[in-house]
């Protein structure tokens, strides 16, 4: 259920969340739940960017100073009148900027399109945006172009997907906010660009995972890039290209995004690191790490009644947090540690697809007496029974559940994603340097995995240090209480240069 404006209230920050919160629960949704609630004395706008095909059940309940929630789908447009002013010629003016945008990525080309769609707002949909002959016109003289030895089929496909989630941006709705707050780039951070340029102000960028380098994942990883129920004409050679488009306009939103943003944060500096080389100016740059509510936690106590030991990965069912890698690993843990009881702590209703075959390679290899899918729990409630926190992701950040976990006391083996090496081991200026908290292995292999939870498992002094290290790691440098405090200086000082740029 959307919530409505509150009168003629302005929001003090919209928050701009695609794929996450709240329709979907997991780590980055969590974070988004804790800060707003964290907040308590400020209002919030929420716009939830969503495919067309995520289910509209929310997975959070909205905190009392949410005043305002609305839902963009990405995946279509509103039909829109079929003729009125300019409609004839609207494809055809937005083509050069459209060109320019998609292959490059420049604030001026994202401002022409918006200064040609923010006046038919209302009337532009996708009769004329995607199905006029104006339309077809736009997209073959885009193929003819550059894509001429691709098939078309798939690049009109392509063109489709890509411009649909463009225009949906450009011709949403939006809150009125004294500060647009972007949990991501990609669709959410051109969101912000675009509230910044009509508002006057400010906009600010957290990366938890850095979108630009998951898509190219997601993008190398494919095997089609138009409508998944058709089938591809073109060779490998051509597909490349296709991919290279979708790459380019991913990157493309991110420097966006960068270009017109008041602040951009993100966890840890390989993060930033990566924000640099996609365009983000080093003068707007700052770290703030994820924090937990530390106390909650270290309250948690190890169950003292006899029980097998006992592994979990906690995450969504879905193919970046690499189940099948963690089902072969704990398949070869089971060879030295037949009682072995592993656990999958999250909701499996995201890709069903996935979750099926997870659960047929359990089935596979004979794993049934090992290994449990939960679906969506209270963590707190499965906490006191674990050992050890397995984590086989193909790309993170800083996950919750490191954090999590390791302030219960409970060390993690972790492929070496996002900033999980100087979570569990520490960074160079940590002093008194803690020491080892968990073991990182490589990324998609399993035996690795099993040897990390095997070493673990059969040496409970090295259990239990790592566990101690992990409390003591996660209280002095993760604790939310802090971050919370580094949050409120980031909106403050928003606050505080919009009113200067508005006095000068």
């Amino acid at each position: 259920m959307q919530v409505r404006p509150r009168g003629n209230q302005m929001a003090d920050v919209c928050l701009l969340l695609e794929g996450t919160y709240p329709y979907i629960s997991g780590g980055v949704s969590t974070w988004t739940h804790d800060l707003i609630r964290s907040h308590a004395d400020l209002k919030f706008a929420l716009v939830s960017i969503a495919a067309a095909t995520i289910p509209q059940r929310q997975a959070f309940e909205l905190p009392p100073n949410v005043i305002d929630w609305r839902t963009i789908r990405v995946g279509a447009l509103p039909k829109g009148l079929p003729r009125f002013r300019g409609s004839g010629t609207l494809p055809l003016k937005l083509a050069p900027a459209l060109t320019r945008f998609l292959a490059q990525g420049r604030a001026q080309d994202f401002r022409d399109l918006n200064a040609l769609l923010a006046p038919v707002r209302g009337a532009a949909g996708a009769e004329t945006l995607l199905n006029s002959p104006e339309a077809w016109q736009t997209l073959t003289a885009m193929y003819e172009e550059n894509f001429r030895t691709t098939s078309f089929l798939d690049y009109f496909w392509t063109w489709r997907a890509l411009v649909t989630g463009l225009y949906s941006v450009l011709l949403a709705d939006l809150p009125a906010a004294r500060a647009y707050h972007a949990i991501s780039t990609g669709y959410a951070g051109l969101l912000a660009a675009r509230a910044s340029l009509e508002s006057g102000n400010p906009s600010l960028i957290t990366e938890h995972g850095i979108y630009t380098n998951e898509r190219r994942i997601e993008i190398a990883l494919a095997e089609w890039l138009h409508d998944p129920g058709a089938l591809s004409l073109g060779d490998a050679s051509e597909q490349g290209g296709l991919k290279s488009l979708w790459t380019s306009a991913f990157a493309a939103y991110s420097r966006t995004a960068y270009e017109a943003a008041f602040r951009i944060t993100t966890l840890y500096r390989g993060n930033q690191d990566m924000q640099k080389r996609d365009g983000a100016p080093s003068s707007k740059l700052a770290i703030i790490p994820n924090g937990i509510d530390a106390e909650r936690f270290s309250k948690i106590r190890k169950s003292s009644t006899p029980r097998r030991p006992c592994v979990a990965l906690i995450g969504r069912v879905v193919p970046i947090k690499d189940i099948k890698t963690y089902i072969r690993a704990v398949r070869v843990l089971a060879d030295s540690i037949p009682d072995i009881d592993a656990l999958v702590l999250g909701p499996d209703d995201e890709d069903a697809d996935y979750a099926r075959e997870c659960r047929q390679m359990v089935e596979q290899l004979g794993l049934k007496g090992n290994m449990t899918f939960t679906g969506r729990v209270k963590l707190d409630e499965f906490l006191h029974r674990i050992d050890l926190n397995v984590l086989t992701s193909v790309s993170e950040a800083q996950p919750l559940v490191v954090l999590e976990a390791g302030a219960a006391g409970i060390p993690s083996v972790s492929t070496d994603v996002g900033c999980c090496r100087e979570l569990l081991l520490g960074t160079p200026d940590e002093a008194p340097a803690l020491g080892e908290g968990g073991i990182i292995t490589p990324l998609a292999n399993p035996t690795a995995i099993a040897t990390a939870m095997h070493a673990f498992l059969t040496n409970p002094a090295r259990l239990a240090a790592a566990g101690d290290t992990m409390k003591r790691r996660v209280d002095g440098y993760y604790n939310k209480l802090v971050i919370d405090r580094q949050y409120r200086k980031l909106y403050d000082d928003a606050f505080g240069a919009h009113t200067r740029e508005r006095a000068a």
